[in-house]
């Protein structure tokens, strides 16, 4: 089995969000002063690091090529948040809010590729248990949130 352009182009899309991310957190982790936040971004930028690798390689195993480097929306929203984080009395609680935002919206293109019944099982298989760890992490950063 193969994919289709669109499938392709798709899962390179969402492939490009996860190395966004993965600058995002590490951003984050720079950002804030409490040492739990840092360790817990820290953590999500390694995931979503090991995403981006399971991404690739799930790609190529379908004979296309993987995308490299972020997208220039992702370069726009590390940049609000360098904005905001800078302009904010509680830099924390900043870079959380645009953490949840940024979550709440993997998940919902994690959501739109895995109703594509063309994917493959097994680019299903990693999208959901990706798209679990995103949901996890969200519920986690909300906790955060609220004890920040």
């Amino acid at each position: 089995m193969s994919y289709s352009e669109e499938g392709s182009n798709k899962l390179n899309e969402l492939l490009e969000k996860n190395y966004d991310a993965e600058k995002g957190y590490k951003l984050a982790a720079q950002k804030v002063k409490n040492e739990r936040l840092k360790a817990f971004f820290t953590e999500r930028a390694q995931e979503r690091y090991d995403f981006g690798h399971e991404l690739k390689s799930e790609i190529r195993n379908f004979g296309e090529n993987p995308d490299k480097g972020s997208s220039l929306a992702g370069d726009a929203h590390r940049s609000w948040m360098n904005l905001k984080a800078s302009l904010s009395n509680d830099k924390d609680e900043a870079v959380l809010e645009e953490t949840v935002r940024g979550e709440k919206a993997a998940v919902e293109e994690y959501e739109d590729i895995l109703k594509d019944s063309n994917i493959p099982a097994s680019t299903g298989n990693i999208l959901m248990k990706q798209k679990n760890a995103i949901v996890a992490s969200l519920n986690e950063v909300k906790t955060l949130e609220r004890q920040a």
